[in-house]
């Protein structure tokens, strides 16, 4: 049997975005998501442009899952020294923990660097060298690709600096892995893939400066939250605030009370749901705070997301 298949063609990136501030930074600005995804981390623009001294910073972002800044710098064609040099001034000046590249190319000699920095950096600096893609069939219109071609290797960068992680710690990441794994697969509700030794793990709302939560508490409970932190404590109150007048409404479609916490005392605000829940309990019982995690996590964004996108406009 005979099957046609069309012709792939890749296109030049500047057939599409002519020009790299006035365009391409603000296409990549908008598809941060899609970044993400291919990294398996959650990103949120945090600013376009940023100053360090005389420079400008494409892009600062936070990896919402771990809390971490991100620095992005993108070119329109293959990679050069002068970038490579912008790009550590940008990670130092904004003290970031995970630097991307992003270009039409990365030369092999970058790709190299990028390597070597990876294997001789703590566990606590990541650099990615990505290279982005137009794509297109026949006479379909383009199709856009993120491709890594540098990554960390984090086993060998935490055998590197001799870090070992609690049995708690492993615990942790067990729990949390899972809980991503099966809201990414079966919920589409995340592009994170790497859990962490740690008792939270936090996931993008595609609002700026809010984000879904998982908690394990010191208290001995469980919770999934609205978390508020635009890094102004009046921005923060003022957007709990209104959400806080559609309580009604918003808890009658979540179909149970929640926790409106405004914490006066602090910059930040959440909303709560939580329920009984430790990471020493028997596997049986984890199962059943994972599962429970994942149906109030899916029910806040469905809940939430809409409200915050109004909010946001």
């Amino acid at each position: 049997m005979n099957k046609e298949f069309g012709s792939l063609e890749r296109l030049d990136l500047r057939e599409v975005w002519r020009k790299e501030p006035s365009e391409f930074t603000p296409w990549l600005a908008n598809n941060l998501t899609s970044l993400g995804r291919a990294l398996g981390m959650d990103l949120e623009l945090i600013s376009r442009e940023v100053a360090v001294g005389d420079f400008s910073l494409d892009l600062l972002a936070r990896d919402v899952g771990r809390d971490r800044l991100v620095v992005v710098e993108n070119q329109l064609d293959r990679t050069n020294h002068d970038h490579l040099g912008k790009l550590l001034t940008y990670a130092a000046g904004n003290n970031a923990a995970v630097v991307i590249w992003v270009a039409a190319e990365i030369r092999e000699e970058h790709r190299q660097a990028l390597d070597w920095l990876n294997q001789h950096t703590d566990s606590d600096i990541e650099f990615y060298g990505v290279v982005v893609e137009l794509l297109r069939i026949d006479d379909s219109r383009p199709a856009y690709n993120f491709r890594a071609v540098a990554l960390p290797n984090e086993w060998r960068k935490t055998n590197i600096t001799g870090r070992q992680t609690t049995e708690k710690g492993e615990a942790y990441r067990d729990f949390f892995q899972q809980l991503i794994d099966e809201l990414r697969e079966q919920h589409k509700f995340t592009g994170a893939r790497a859990a962490q030794p740690q008792s939270w793990y936090g996931f993008a709302a595609g609002t700026s400066g809010v984000r879904y939560v998982a908690a394990f508490t010191q208290a001995g409970r469980f919770k999934a939250e609205v978390y508020v932190d635009r890094g102004d404590a009046a921005q923060n109150k003022a957007l709990f605030d209104q959400l806080a007048q559609d309580k009604a409404s918003i808890e009658s479609q979540f179909g149970e009370p929640l926790e409106w916490e405004r914490l006066d005392q602090k910059q930040a605000c959440r909303v709560v749901i939580s329920r009984p829940g430790r990471i020493d309990e028997p596997p049986d019982s984890l199962v059943d705070v994972r599962k429970w995690a994942i149906e109030k996590l899916v029910k806040l964004k469905k809940v939430f997301g809409p409200r915050l996108s109004k909010l946001a406009e």
